[in-house]
């Protein structure tokens, strides 16, 4: 009889991505989760197979890593090591001599790009085979993988969801803008492992970092590092400027594909530019792609404490001025990550949701990262456990102390406990897209947006209060009351100062675009309410611009004992949206062409003129792109037409790009598409 001889093999890729969750995936290997099994075809010619004659061995190879793996015909798979079964079928006369074989990885293998080898050895021969290459990501559906999620919802969200919502403007006036996490688009999954490879950890000992990558803390601090290219061949560069003409501007970004590819075709050299909510939402799409459960979060009022003295301070000129000294901060919001994992490395329960913070602030040990800082820990003030919850616990804890100066002297000082990390929100798990308010996982106080701490000050008898009358609106004008209550039997001759200055979310203010002041007298016990107004033609030059926000504040003197009061309120005008309808959208059928309108009014009593750009991962191959000019109120309306590729819930957005204005206005709508 012939000897038995090796026709091919079948790696099975479409049944063992479907089977393991891996589907849409773009990757030029099979794509896998660890501690699940998966089947291969042996197809060969020749003799019956004969275990007792013939044997079958695998090879799995992990960069300069390899285990030879025997193939049993009986038993059960090891949880520690690799394994192979083969499966008892029953023979198909038609389907020639083929055996179906079961491989097990555990739960704890490193993720990478394996190589699988075969060696056949029969009593006439041994012959190797090489068979293909496959990827290995963690498993959020393995009881004993170490990113174990339980809920199906939870892993469909924040693994399988490729849009989401990121949060920015103020805790009263919350804006939420559309991102595409696009870990489904071409090519993708292998820029993500190819973050890995390059990484300052693997390039100076490969054989260690594949033996740590079975740790998703570690890969957690890999992908921290290199989302930012401070200190290796990382991803993005940050910019803080305002001027990017050598680069792109960070609020233009959109998703996350364009950042990827084009840090892939230009060699690895750093992309310019990034800011906090880019980087965050980069580092989602690698960790998502890498099958560790990830979501976005918002940190409002976050307070960046160079020295760890807890106490931010800022100071304000007696005319309430906000000025540039110091270097501490409190940025209006910063976002970071959080992965849910297991943390075997700490004493006590720290496992699920840890802050990871691509954004370059400081170092940790030697390099620019952050994290994984356990939620729990912060939440308990932990601040010995690593990483970095110190810095993170001051990120939303430290005290603000507001500081009066003139010549250099100091005329009054008040400290706020509440305002930083007033709100911390990440996007609602489920086809809603709404905010989740995280702020009590965090904090045991919880602070809340509206008035606030700091919009009320006290003097010797006298309280003051600021309130914006509504959430301002780009073109309409600033309306504030300033409330001053006399507590005294005694009348009161009061200075008042009113100051608006423009800034930038990470930033102390600019410089003056309004002020007001004027002296009033207030009687024995009374309340006087002042109304102000800033008109849409005093800001829309300096603030129309996203990401820019107002700091608004009074300082009221008491002319007789000179004694001040400062009491700020900080905030953003919220820009007007896009609107995007589809039609019929209840009948969204993939592999079917579909109509959506974007349609836009111009508020602006001026005409716009940008680029309008429609995008949407798994329902337009490429972006739709149009130059168009909006005259003053009128209504602007284009037609989109697309074909869906994948089914499930996708999202379709647009964004006009206004050039004079150097704003991004956007919509987005999201959608079902249902099977054929």
């Amino acid at each position: 009889m012939d000897e038995l001889k090796l026709r091919n093999v079948h790696l099975q890729q479409v049944q063992n991505q479907i089977r393991h969750k891996t589907d849409g995936l773009s990757s030029s290997t099979l794509v896998l989760r660890r501690g699940q099994p998966f089947t291969i075809l042996i197809n060969y010619d020749g003799r019956p197979f004969d275990p007792l004659k013939d044997k079958l061995f695998f090879r799995i190879v992990l960069g300069p890593l390899s285990e030879e793996v025997p193939v049993s015909v009986s038993g059960q798979p090891s949880p520690s090591q690799w394994s192979a079964i083969l499966e008892r079928r029953v023979p198909d006369p038609n389907a020639g001599r083929t055996l179906t074989v079961s491989l097990y990885s555990p739960a704890s293998s490193s993720v990478g790009v394996y190589t699988l080898h075969l060696r056949v050895e029969t009593r006439g021969s041994i012959k190797s085979h090489v068979l293909g290459q496959f990827t290995l990501l963690c498993n959020p559906w393995c009881q004993a993988d170490s990113v174990f999620l339980q809920s199906e919802d939870l892993r469909n969200e924040y693994i399988r969801n490729d849009f989401g919502l990121l949060f920015k403007g103020s805790p009263g006036n919350v804006a939420s803008r559309p991102w595409s996490f696009d870990q489904y688009e071409k090519g993708i999954l292998d820029i993500c492992m190819k973050l890995l490879q390059l990484s300052p950890q693997s390039q100076a000992d490969a054989r260690k970092d594949l033996l740590n990558r079975n740790s998703p803390v570690y890969i957690g601090r890999v992908i921290s590092a290199m989302v930012n290219c401070q200190d290796d061949k990382g991803v993005l560069m940050g910019n803080w400027s305002g001027k990017y003409n050598d680069g792109v501007n960070p609020s233009t970004w959109s998703g996350s594909a364009d950042i990827l590819w084009k840090w892939s075709e230009t060699q690895f050299s750093p992309v310019r530019y990034g800011q906090c909510w880019v980087f965050a939402a980069v580092m989602c799409t690698v960790m998502r792609a890498l099958g560790i459960p990830t979501r976005v979060v918002t940190n409002f009022n976050s307070a960046h404490d160079t020295n760890a003295n807890m106490v931010i301070e800022e100071y304000y000129s007696e005319k309430g001025e906000k000025l540039s000294i110091g270097r501490d901060s409190v940025w209006n919001f910063h976002v970071w990550v959080e992965s849910w994992m297991k943390r075997p490395d700490l004493d006590g329960d720290y496992d699920g949701w840890q802050v990871l913070d691509p954004t370059p602030q400081e170092t940790s040990a030697g390099m620019y990262r952050c994290g994984p800082a356990a939620v729990k820990a912060v939440y308990e003030q932990k601040v010995s456990a690593p990483y970095d919850v110190p810095f993170v616990y001051a990120e939303v804890n430290a005290d603000l102390r507001r500081i009066i100066i003139r010549d250099g002297k100091i005329l009054a000082t008040s400290v706020d406990k509440d305002i930083v990390g007033a709100l911390i929100c990440t996007k609602r798990p489920g086809p809603a897209m709404l905010m989740l308010d995280i702020t009590s996982e965090y904090k045991t106080e919880m602070a809340r947006s509206g008035e606030g701490a700091n919009g009320r000050g006290v003097l010797q008898g006298i309280g003051v209060s600021l309130q914006l009358v509504k959430a301002p609106v780009v073109g309409e004008n600033i309306s504030f009351i300033v409330k001053i209550i006399n507590n005294m039997a005694i009348p009161k001759l009061l200075r008042k100062y009113v100051n608006a200055q423009n800034k930038e979310y990470n930033h102390n203010p600019t410089g003056t675009f309004w002020e007001a002041h004027d002296d009033l007298t207030i009687g024995p016990n009374e309340t006087v309410t002042v109304k102000h107004e800033i008109s849409f033609n005093n800001y829309m030059l300096n603030e129309v611009r996203e990401d820019c926000l107002v700091n608004l504040a009074v300082v009221i003197e008491d002319v007789k004992s000179q004694e001040r009061v400062l009491v700020s309120e900080e905030f953003n005008i919220s820009s007007p949206a896009l609107n995007i309808q589809i039609q019929n959208e209840s009948s969204v059928i993939i592999n079917t062409q579909q109509f959506a309108t974007v349609t836009f009014t111009n508020p602006f009593n001026v005409a716009v003129s940008g680029d309008l750009i429609v995008a949407g991962s798994g329902l337009l191959e490429e972006k739709v792109q149009m130059r168009l000019t909006i005259q003053p109120r009128e209504t602007m309306r284009r037609p989109i037409r697309f074909i869906p590729r994948m089914t499930g819930a996708k999202m379709l957005h647009a964004s006009l790009v206004l050039t004079a204005q150097s704003t991004v206005l956007r919509g987005f709508k999201t959608v079902t598409v249902q099977a054929a």
